[in-house]
């Protein structure tokens, strides 16, 4: 038989081993936790502060203004077997205040630019939605021509139809 171990109250030489203490952990888990939750909040205001800055350094951008040559376009088609008129409502689209500017001032330059072009065209041409875009792509190109020849402001973003009619 084996002798008996001495214990704490057998042993008066014998040092108590003290128990090991749960609060430096706590603190430090604490600790823990709550640095990272201040860098988790920190990392949210900077993302946060970042949107904001993107979302007011994007410039607005400018409204589209509409300049309607009026009266409406009339011009005969070049329809061979019988006679064909188209009649247009055209307003040019740009965002430029100068190049709105550069419209007026060469309005009537204009409208007989397009109406050439709008003369060129057949009513089979036209009858198709394709058809049409070709023209106001044309009639795009026309404008901007025109502008860039009088060394005026070219920014015109497209020509619409308001009112196109073929007969």
């Amino acid at each position: 038989m084996s002798a008996p171990r001495p214990t704490a109250a057998t042993a008066p030489n014998t040092p108590i081993k003290p128990r090991a203490r749960k609060w430096p952990w706590i603190v430090a888990a604490c600790l823990l936790l709550g640095a990272a939750g201040g860098g988790l909040a920190w990392w949210k205001w900077q993302s946060a502060s970042a949107h904001a800055v993107e979302k007011k350094a994007a410039p607005a951008r400018a409204a589209a203004q509409y300049f309607a040559l009026e009266p409406a376009f009339v011009v005969n088609l070049v329809d061979e077997d019988s006679v064909r008129y188209l009649q247009a409502d055209v307003q040019l689209v740009t965002r430029d205040p100068e190049t709105f500017a550069a419209i007026g001032a060469n309005a009537p330059a204009i409208r007989n630019r397009l109406l050439l072009l709008f003369g060129q065209q057949s009513s089979a041409q036209l009858g198709q939605r394709s058809g049409k875009e070709r023209l106001q792509e044309a009639a795009r190109t026309e404008v901007r021509q025109l502008l860039k020849g009088e060394g005026a402001p070219d920014k015109i973003e497209a020509v619409i139809f308001t009112s196109l009619v073929t007969q």
